[in-house]
């Protein structure tokens, strides 16, 4: 069992991080960025982030487990079909590589590359399948494999999502399909994080809510001009506006989000876009008093 899943079964309140990989061959960052990740359970690689090309996530991930720390793989339907999907995912367990975090994929309209063709042969609910499946010793194709891999598959959740409805429609349809944990977008709103969080409390999956580390007002503004899923408050917005530090003020309200999230999700996941050496401020004085 992965460190993670350990942790979660245990009721620990668990805190994952993210980073991406490089636009290059050097991994100095990431080795410098994961050093920074003391206190955090298992970090994420994410994969293409923004459709922006980037070093491959299973690459970086398997450097982690080699220097000793615990990865999530993110991998995305939007660049591989079927074949090269599961062909990935069983070179990842190979390379000791448990934890999935399995998303569909932002359109590469969106990233560096807009002319490239996007796949999208499956979507994120289909890849929970087809894991459900590897575990289980076969293929989507119904065959028999020499050896099952072992993982611990995730997805993700929009708890600010509009209509609720479905947008948790399609929450409960990953559960169903073999979710067994969440992160979820950012979340500003403690109100409707709340809301979401008594509607999943019901299914029993944990989930991590997803924390990310405000830099400037204008930050916040792209945030809602750009970002779908993503809504930061105006009130938050005027902090950040009057704040003498911004950056340390982003910081008080993540902190803030931490100790909401504490009681109420099975822990966090922190973006905090290569200021990693912040993560401890962040879980500062978060203790189960919060």
């Amino acid at each position: 069992m992965s460190r993670l899943s350990e942790q979660l079964a245990a009721g620990r309140f668990v805190v994952t991080a993210e980073i991406a990989p490089p636009k290059g061959v050097s991994i100095d960052l990431i080795l410098e960025q994961a050093t920074a990740m003391k206190e955090v359970t298992a970090i994420n690689v994410t994969d293409n982030q923004g459709a922006n090309m980037r070093m491959s996530p299973v690459a970086v991930a398997a450097v982690l487990v080699r220097e000793g720390y615990e990865p999530v793989l993110q991998l995305t339907c939007r660049d591989r079909n079927r074949l090269a999907l599961q062909s990935e995912l069983l070179g990842a367990s190979l390379l000791g590589i448990e934890n999935l975090l399995l998303l569909s994929g932002d359109h590469p309209s969106f990233g560096d590359h807009p002319q490239s063709r996007p796949v999208f042969d499956l979507d994120s609910i289909h890849l929970l399948e087809v894991v459900k499946s590897l575990r289980a010793g076969f293929d989507m194709a119904g065959k028999p494999l020499c050896q099952a891999p072992s993982f611990f598959p995730g997805a993700a959740a929009v708890p600010e999502g509009e209509p609720f409805e479905l947008m948790f429609q399609k929450y409960r349809k990953k559960v169903l399909a073999g979710a067994r944990f969440f992160q979820t977008q950012a979340i500003f709103d403690t109100v409707r994080l709340e809301r979401f969080m008594e509607a999943a409390r019901l299914l029993g999956v944990p989930v991590l809510a997803g924390i990310l580390l405000l830099k400037s007002a204008r930050m916040c503004h792209f945030l809602n001009d750009n970002i779908p899923g993503v809504r930061v408050p105006r009130d938050v917005i005027e902090r950040m506006e009057k704040a003498s530090d911004p950056l340390e003020e982003g910081v008080a309200i993540a902190r803030e989000l931490v100790c909401f999230a504490r009681g109420r999700c099975q822990g966090v996941h922190l973006m905090t876009l290569g200021q990693e050496k912040r993560i401890p401020d962040i879980l500062a004085n978060c203790g189960k008093q919060c």
